[in-house]
């Protein structure tokens, strides 16, 4: 996967939204559209049918250069050798860590992106040094139909304040995504918006379109110079 400073549009592959579609395909849909990261959300699979989803979408991943990210379960995440775990405030901390590098004390252990709603929990979570931080839910969604929006002031206080990348998450679709990011977000996390259109590829294309035309140019990383042989 490219840097996680260079990834500007992270989607999903959530069960609650496939009504009956292939995992596999929704992948391949999702990366011909340009996604960044894809995350395997499936709240109410066991552990066998993750393990099958994901053995189906991995290689789709791999080859486009797509970051797969495992939602809520670490361990699984760890041992499919997934880039990213995303992790919520209760399954982190509650479960009792306080750093990131508890979970991800290895090289090649997936790293850790953290769910926030208020600046107090962006800070706790930045204290923590996770890989990335979810700034949201900025509107209601139904992904998460209890969670308060958080509004466009929770995004503007993470543009001035967090310096890590952050994806700003939560009912973001193309009639708000242009004041998300007015608002000082340069990244986006979207579910239903992008799983229910009619054609997942090209509703892709025009979030990305939208968030690189609000940014300035991804500067390239120089080659290593190399030694000339005396």
């Amino acid at each position: 996967m490219r840097p996680l400073d260079q990834c500007r549009l992270y989607t999903f592959i959530d069960t609650a939204y496939l009504r009956g579609r292939d995992p596999a395909e929704i992948a391949r849909q999702l990366c011909r559209g340009g996604s960044d990261l894809i995350q395997l959300r499936a709240k109410n699979s066991e552990t066998a049918e993750i393990r099958r989803m994901a053995a189906a979408i991995q290689p789709i991943l791999l080859e486009a250069g797509a970051g797969f990210v495992v939602n809520d379960h670490y361990g699984l995440a760890r041992e499919l050798g997934a880039d990213l775990c995303h992790l919520g405030q209760e399954d982190f901390f509650d479960a009792g860590f306080t750093r990131a590098a508890e979970l991800a004390a290895e090289p090649s252990a997936p790293a850790i992106g953290l769910s926030t709603h208020a600046p107090e929990q962006a800070m706790r979570a930045l204290a923590a040094g996770p890989a990335y931080l979810a700034i949201g839910p900025v509107y209601a969604t139904g992904t998460k139909p209890g969670a308060k929006p958080v509004t466009l002031e929770y995004v503007r206080w993470a543009a001035g304040r967090v310096t890590i990348p952050w994806f700003a998450i939560g009912g973001i679709n193309l009639g708000n995504v242009d004041e998300v990011l007015a608002a000082g977000a340069t990244r986006i996390c979207v579910v239903s918006a992008i799983l229910n259109a009619p054609d997942i590829a090209e509703a892709c294309r025009e979030f990305k379109r939208r968030v690189s035309q609000s940014q300035p140019p991804i500067p390239k990383r120089a080659a290593p110079e190399r030694k000339e042989s005396i």
